[in-house]
């Protein structure tokens, strides 16, 4: 046929689905997710993070390796080791959003003490 595209049903010019079908688990209204969801979404994103700053870490470490310190392994090691600190540090930021510099949690009677003096 003239280069139409032609669906599973025969008419030309149409296919049996629409080109950006949205997946169901995106969908608008979405239920709240559970605990173990949201605890393992944030697992995920830690092993990612792990993944990707000790890899160029490697990176790194390698070429430093090759081009400043005649082959030794120790650039290498050194520089993996930074990469899965930094994602040991946003892992635990993640977890515990308490240990965010600059942040604190703040008890029954002091969240109370500080709407009642907005109110004011």
């Amino acid at each position: 046929m003239d280069g139409a595209k032609q669906s599973a049903s025969g008419t030309p010019g149409h296919c049996s689905r629409p080109p950006f079908a949205i997946p169901s688990s995106y969908s608008i209204m979405s239920k709240p997710s559970s605990s173990e969801d949201i605890l393992g979404q944030k697992y995920d994103r830690c092993l990612a993070d792990l993944l990707v700053k000790s890899g160029v870490g490697f990176g790194v470490g390698v070429v430093a390796s090759v081009i400043f310190f005649r082959r030794r392994t120790w650039p290498i090691a050194l520089s993996t080791g930074f990469g899965a600190g930094a994602a040991y540090a946003d892992c635990d930021r993640s977890f515990n959003p308490a240990r965010i510099p600059g942040t604190r949690v703040l008890s029954q009677n002091e969240a109370a003490s500080l709407q009642g003096n907005k109110s004011n």
